[in-house]
């Protein structure tokens, strides 16, 4: 697990994460994925962060392609990531766009409980997942009910929803579309 280090300052205190201990965290989280040739993944956030760098290595390791949506008007470090395509969205009001059955994996970070429509972006995901593809819900521990988003994603026909504690300071929700269950696509 990640420690955090309190840094004091004259007027403030910054937290400080351990470098290594991220660096261990976050090859945690990359062994949930199995990228394939020609895997293509969806990264909906706020930022480009770690996360997005890591999934734009993978991506590009196996000739895959690499979806990023961030809900910002910019964002410092995304153009910097070699191979991303990249949406911008303006408010917590609009859609990510994505193609129907084009994803593998659809990863939504700090996005669903600000949203204002929870229920289309579960949607969104599920039109936008291949058959038996993951999707995977972060948020900073104790912004969401885990157990009220697992009966969403069963009412969105999410199957096996699991929570997952391998990054620190986020809550993990992972489930899965299955082929011809609920909705048909």
């Amino acid at each position: 697990m990640i420690s955090l280090k309190p840094i004091c300052l004259k007027s403030f205190t910054i937290w400080h994460i351990d470098k290594t201990e991220f660096m261990a965290s976050l090859e945690q989280f990359r062994k949930l994925f199995n990228p394939l040739p020609g895997n293509h993944y969806l990264y909906v956030t706020t930022e480009a962060d770690d996360i997005a760098f890591l999934f734009d290595e993978m991506m590009q390791g196996v000739g895959g392609k690499f979806n990023l949506a961030i809900y910002s008007k910019s964002s410092l470090y995304a153009e910097k990531l070699s191979s991303a395509n990249i949406q911008y969205i303006q408010d917590f009001k609009e859609p990510f766009r994505a193609l129907p059955r084009d994803h593998d994996i659809v990863v939504i970070k700090d996005i669903l409980h600000a949203h204002q429509n929870q229920k289309m972006i579960l949607k969104l995901a599920y039109t936008t997942l291949a058959n038996t593809a993951n999707i995977i819900i972060m948020e900073k521990k104790g912004v969401m009910d885990i157990e009220a988003l697992k009966a969403m994603l069963e009412e969105h026909e999410f199957r096996a929803p699991n929570e997952i504690d391998i990054i620190e300071g986020y809550d993990l929700v992972m489930a899965k579309k299955m082929h011809m269950w609920g909705n048909g696509l």
